[in-house]
């Protein structure tokens, strides 16, 4: 398991099959995923761990499982991916956290030392994070990361809900 990156809470690693357990659990609860079109099943997850292992092949980057520094328990998952929004491909920052570590300052955390990443490793200039307009703890750790909110759009995947979009320069 390649570590990626720690912070003063957390260690980040490449996901890995046996992670499946945990992020199913994260991915596939209901309040985890309320702003997403619904929750993930198990093999959904198995295939986001291989989508994110085919992301660090050809990117170098996706999202990373999240354990805590301390006691290595799973804490969720963040990392950066690339969406096309509005016709241009963007480094998205994107993280769940375990619902037993929400509201900790965890999230945050690992978005910082991401967007950080994103610029002093992999040479970004920007990051973006897409976010449901309702999901205001996730508009939050966007803002403390340093994000501001740029625009509404639809033009993000389906293209049928809208998303708010908030960027910061690095």
């Amino acid at each position: 398991m390649t570590e990626v990156l720690r912070t003063q809470r957390l260690v980040l690693r490449e996901m890995v099959e046996g992670d499946l357990d945990d992020l199913a659990a994260l991915l596939g609860d209901p309040d985890v995923m309320r702003y997403y079109p619904r929750p993930k099943t198990r093999a959904e997850t198995l295939e986001w761990i291989a989508l994110n292992r085919r992301r660090y092949r050809a990117n170098g980057f996706g999202f990373w499982t999240m354990l805590g520094r301390e006691d290595g328990a799973f804490a969720g998952d963040c990392g950066l991916t690339i969406q096309r929004v509005d016709g241009v491909d963007e480094i998205e920052l994107g993280y769940h956290v375990h619902p037993a570590r929400q509201r900790t300052g965890l999230a945050t955390e690992a978005a910082i030392a991401c967007r950080d990443l994103a610029r002093d490793r992999f040479g970004a200039g920007r990051v973006i994070a897409i976010i449901h307009p309702d999901n205001v703890p996730s508009q939050r750790v966007a803002q403390k990361a340093g994000l501001t909110l740029e625009k509404r759009t639809h033009g993000y995947g389906s293209g049928t809900q809208e998303v708010l979009i908030f960027a910061a320069s690095l």
